[in-house]
């Protein structure tokens, strides 16, 4: 933990920005929505807070706590908020917090030196969403407790309900998410929350977090870690085969900005680079990643200069060969950071450039000269994929598309749609050449394009970008899409806005499935970011009763159909055939037709979470992709990948 260092921290830290407005007529405003996505948004910005009080070195301990009745209980050891009646507001400085919008001590009144809070929009808006929720600080001795209703409405002003040790301090905060906002869903995923709590204690070396679930009896986990970024990495590389055995590991502060970076290569040809800044996750980069990286290249490429592995005559290393197989996290905490970009996931912050590079530098530098063995094998690994650069842009002259006509019978697979205007075409991705024709008669030609793929497509998180553009079916693809790959790699000439994965609901379906997505998460990732990639959901049944025929996704949906049936209707179920064996007409009505086909949409919320599974289930490594079967094997008959 960081040394605590002592600020003021009373009514005058809290500064009032603007009133609590709009917030339960506009949701999405302030958490950007109210799916299950936006639901868990309200724990974060509760965890947040006191994540800032650990940050501000007086919490140790935060214990989140999922009720019986979904409700959530966030209890930290911090300083517990003022209770004293604020200047501006004359409301107690608690009500101030948990009813004006923007009001805490993270802008620039002396609360915190260091914030993750303030990206966020407070727990003024948890409670606006809530159909109650409860706070106890624990103060001087003392007890004190308020609760709202009906969306942030104060029963009673804040009272004492009781005493405690004169040491104790801290704040509980429980609330219950209201069922009019979040209409899709108010139950928490206990693995959702699992895995950011998880991640927190990683950013925050030495904090303890516990999660508890009373929905499932003694359901607990709690997390500390004392190597924080470096146990992270060997978190990540779990499932990878790692080249040297150090776990490099720089901290180092500057202006008030400190830089913590973790790494280690393993034998993947995948760079897994993550970083955040005052804990939050900035998947965009940013001056702080720009930083460590440009320094990463430089110093790799004078080692090995200087160590004669680089020639003279030979060419330098590029940021790409540097970082084949490389895991990273970089963390920065930074006073006031400035966030860019289309999510605002992005540092700004100009300073932070020369900061990161400077003082990843030094260190790493010291490294390699003081682990000349484990040095080597890292430069070797970079020649390695340099010269495998070099030929991957070979291979990389077939994918380009000369015109219309190579496209449409680029080796005599694709059947392109007439329309070029991207926004309404779709692709669809068809397992076998039977299934493909049955599409390729079943389509609407105007707007969907049908690509066959003959038998299961190369793994690519066992080959290198060479190998995989060598395959013909994946380089048939990346010429379709238009794209292109790696450096040439530009999301707007992405030919189709849905590109629909159609295989059958059985083990080589879904095993194409996976590669599939395989490919695209590690080639194609921003397509899967934009929300491009879909799986189509063709129908386990049909009933028919009398002229009605009822198609239905699952077993689930079948009995549920049934019981809307009246107890005479005679009715007859048949498991539908594969995709091959369906005539166009039956694929067209099930899978296909825009207005009654069902479509999976393919999202990376946690791309750590996500590459963590790619490395399990399509890795070298046997044994975690083991655990990982064994562990989800109950759920083998709903995987949805």
């Amino acid at each position: 933990m960081e040394e605590k260092v002592e600020t003021k921290y009373d009514s005058s830290a809290i500064q009032v920005l603007e009133g609590l407005e709009a917030v339960r007529k506009r949701p999405g405003m302030y958490i950007g929505t109210t799916s299950s996505r936006g639901l868990h948004h309200l724990v974060w910005e509760i965890v947040d807070n006191a994540i800032d009080e650990a940050l501000a070195g007086y919490c140790t301990h935060i214990e989140v706590t999922i009720g019986k009745d979904n409700s959530i209980t966030v209890k930290d050891d911090g300083r517990g908020i003022p209770v004293d009646i604020h200047p501006k507001t004359g409301k107690s400085t608690v009500e101030t917090v948990y009813t004006v919008l923007h009001a805490g001590g993270k802008f620039g009144g002396g609360g915190y030196k260091v914030s993750g809070g303030l990206h966020g929009v407070g727990a003024s808006v948890v409670n606006a969403l809530s159909t109650w929720l409860e706070v106890k600080v624990y103060k001087d001795g003392k007890v004190y407790y308020q609760k709202y209703v009906n969306g942030g409405h104060p029963v009673e002003p804040l009272k004492v309900i009781g005493e405690c040790d004169e040491d104790r301090t801290g704040t509980t905060v429980t609330f219950l998410p209201d069922k009019s906002i979040f209409q899709e869903t108010t139950v928490f995923d206990y693995d959702t929350l699992k895995n950011r709590l998880r991640e927190l204690a990683f950013l925050n070396r030495g904090l303890r977090i516990t999660l508890y679930d009373d929905r499932e009896a003694g359901k607990k986990d709690s997390f500390c870690y004392e190597g924080g970024l470096r146990e992270y990495v060997a978190m990540l590389n779990k499932s990878k085969q790692p080249i040297h055995p150090t776990i490099i590991d720089v901290v180092g502060e500057e202006n008030d900005v400190s830089v913590e970076v973790a790494l280690q290569y393993n034998e993947s040809y995948n760079p897994s680079i993550y970083s955040f800044v005052n804990n939050i996750n900035t998947p965009e980069g940013g001056t702080h990643e720009d930083g460590v990286r440009m320094a990463l290249t430089r110093i790799l490429n004078k080692y090995a200069q200087n160590s004669g592995m680089l020639k003279s005559n030979d060419e330098p290393l590029t940021g790409d060969d540097v970082r084949e197989g490389l895991t990273m996290i970089i963390s920065v905490k930074h006073p006031n950071p400035q966030f860019e970009g289309q999510t605002k996931t992005k540092l700004g912050n100009s300073e932070v450039r020369g900061i990161a590079n400077r003082i990843f530098s030094s260190a790493f530098e010291r490294f390699l000269m003081e682990h000349p063995d484990e040095a080597k094998v890292i430069v070797e690994k970079a020649m390695t994929a340099s010269r495998a650069r070099v030929a991957a842009k070979k291979a990389r002259e077939l994918t380009r598309r000369k015109g219309d006509l190579d496209i449409t019978n680029f080796y005599g697979k694709l059947s392109d749609c007439k329309s070029k205007d991207a926004s309404e075409c779709e692709i669809f991705l068809v397992e076998g050449d039977s299934a493909g024709g049955s599409a390729l008669k079943g389509r609407n030609s105007m707007t969907q394009a049908i690509l066959p793929l003959r038998g299961k497509i190369l793994n690519v998180e066992k080959a290198r970008l060479d190998r995989a553009l060598s395959n013909e079916e994946i380089r048939t693809i990346i010429t379709a899409f238009g794209t292109g790959i790696g450096e040439e790699f530009d999301l707007s000439k992405l030919r189709y806005n849905k590109i629909i994965i159609m295989t059958d609901a059985d083990v080589d379906g879904s095993h194409i499935r996976v590669l599939l997505l395989t490919l695209f998460y590690r080639f194609f990732k921003p397509i899967v970011e934009a929300g491009h990639v879909y799986a189509a959901q063709p129908p386990l049944f049909v009933i028919k009763h009398g002229k009605t025929i009822k198609y239905v996704l699952n077993e689930q949906e079948r009995d549920e159909y049934l019981k809307t049936l009246s107890p005479n209707t005679k009715y007859e179920i048949s498991r539908m055939k594969g995709l091959g064996e369906m005539d166009a007409e039956e694929l067209n009505e099930t899978t296909m037709d825009i207005n009654r086909r069902v479509l999976r949409q393919i999202t990376v919320d946690d791309a750590v979470a996500a590459d963590e599974v790619f490395s399990k289930l399509m890795g070298e490594e046997v044994e975690p992709r083991r655990e990982f079967i064994e562990q989800n094997a109950t759920f083998v008959e709903n995987l949805d990948v």
